[in-house]
Order: C-alpha cells, then sequence, then structure tokens
C-alpha cells in the first residue's frame, strides 16, 4: 500500500477537491491499538484500488485532524476508522474489525 501521510489540516482541502475526480479514502490509526493494528495489515495485504489515494492518520500525533475529520464529515470519532470520501461527502465509513479492503473497493464501484 503507498500511504499518503496526513499530517496536516490543509490536506483535507485537497482531499476534498481531488474526491471531485478520484475516490479518496483515509484511515485513521492508532499504533498502541491491537485491533488498529490488525485492521491496518489487512488493509496493506490488500491490492491496491486504481485511481484511488490511500491517505493514513497517525492519530497519537495528529489527534487534531481527527477531530476536524470529524466535524467536516458529520462522523463520530473511531479508532482504528476508514472513511470514503467521493465528491466532498464521506459516503462510507467503516470502523475495527469491519475494515476490509474488498468493502472499500465495493464502496468505491457503488454510483
Amino acid at each position: 500500500m503507498n500511504w499518503i501521510a496526513l499530517e496536516n489540516e490543509e490536506q483535507l482541502d485537497e482531499i476534498n477537491a481531488l474526491s471531485k475526480s478520484r475516490p479518496q479514502v483515509i484511515f485513521k490509526h492508532s499504533t498502541r491499538c491491537s485491533i488498529s493494528v490488525v485492521a491496518k495489515n489487512r488493509l496493506d495485504g490488500g491490492m491496491a484500488i486504481p485511481n484511488t489515494d490511500f491517505y493514513y492518520l497517525d492519530l497519537l500525533k495528529h489527534r487534531n485532524i481527527s477531530d476536524k475529520i470529524a466535524a467536516i464529515y458529520n462522523v463520530h470519532h473511531q479508532s482504528p476508522q476508514v472513511l470514503l470520501i467521493k465528491n466532498g461527502d464521506c459516503t462510507y465509513e467503516e470502523t475495527h474489525s469491519g475494515i476490509r479492503m474488498g468493502d472499500i473497493e465495493e464502496q468505491i464501484m457503488m454510483d
């Protein structure tokens, strides 16, 4: 997986803009949580989805960004959590053991 580090709030504007032409995925990860580690390993082991950007947010370093994500996309903060952003909206959100690359790909293909 070619993760893009999500390290500043300004990147959220970029994600919104890019989501108008291709899907954007945000994975919120806590390095202290074993469930989060398992979820990340599942994503890392999956096949990359063409024309989709995957962002990695380290919650321990950037909780402020997670709070901003919750406000922008009207989702509750969870860890681990994956969000699919299309056309500036969160169209899919999953947490914990429900995070699977196949499910993300299925949601990307839906119109």
